[in-house]
């Protein structure tokens, strides 16, 4: 009876352990605020990694795409419901992401005779009114980490995704440095995709403190651009529409990311 707390921190340690190795070689999720809305961006290969959620709710994620499409499809079917019991302005990310999607994706994990989420998430919202745009990565155990804006935090005008904490922390470091809020959305794709490549080049790296050098960043991303798709969207925060996702076109954004 005293072995079994030992056993269950050592069950979860490993399913932990386990779950890392199966995302550690995703491939990074960047969205920011530019002046129109909020974009976000990843370069892939195979499969769908960004989606809409509701009116102003967006979210990407890496990982097992059924695991993917179960939590898409939960999201979806929670902010509909939300949407049609009380009204669209009452469809809050905060509310779907702490009072639902978390202590699912708990459960699932604390859970060790049954199967946890192999998923990582990041859901970005469009600010109403006055209100920062909000920025939200959801972790396969639960936890949450938002942009900032509560315990004297200043809000952070964007939010990363990738395989493993050292790479996540690289594009953070990138992106604090950069100043964006307002730029159009040609510069915050320019941005978008040299954190991205921040965080590429930290997947398969010991962890450092040192940025890599513009030069090994624009050389990186031509590589990867010219051996990847490019996926990106927009929140537009100027139509005047409920439904504010527009989907960017590789054959468009291509040749303005190419050019140097």
């Amino acid at each position: 009876m005293i072995e079994e707390p030992y056993r269950w921190v050592e069950a979860i340690a490993n399913r932990r352990e386990y779950i890392e190795h199966q995302l550690g070689g995703g491939s990074p999720i960047v969205a920011l605020s530019f002046k129109e809305g909020i974009v976000l961006f990843t370069l892939g290969r195979e499969r769908q990694k960004l989606f809409e959620i509701y009116d102003r709710i967006a979210m990407g994620a890496i990982g097992h795409p059924g695991d993917i499409e179960r939590l898409r499809m939960m999201a979806l079917e929670l902010a509909s419901t939300e949407g049609f019991v009380r009204s669209g302005d009452d469809v809050s990310l905060r509310r779907l992401a702490t009072y639902s999607l978390s202590s699912v994706l708990k459960t699932a994990f604390e859970q060790i005779y049954g199967a946890p989420y192999l998923a990582r998430m990041l859901f970005v919202e469009l600010g109403r009114g006055d209100l920062p745009d909000l920025f939200l990565r959801l972790e396969y155990d639960g936890a949450i980490h938002t942009n900032g804006g509560g315990f004297g935090r200043a809000f952070e005008e964007f939010g990363v995704l990738s395989g493993n904490a050292s790479s996540t922390a690289q594009m953070t470091r990138f992106l604090q440095e950069q100043n964006f809020a307002n730029v159009s959305l040609e510069k915050a794709l320019r941005v978008a995709l040299e954190a991205w490549t921040v965080g590429h080049l930290a997947l398969g790296a010991e962890d450092s403190m040192e940025l890599p050098s513009s030069a090994t960043i624009a050389l990186h991303a031509e590589e990867q651009l010219t051996a990847a798709s490019i996926e990106a969207a927009v929140l537009d925060r100027s139509t005047s529409l409920p439904v504010t996702w527009r989907l960017l076109t590789d054959a468009a954004l291509r040749p303005l990311l190419q050019s140097r």
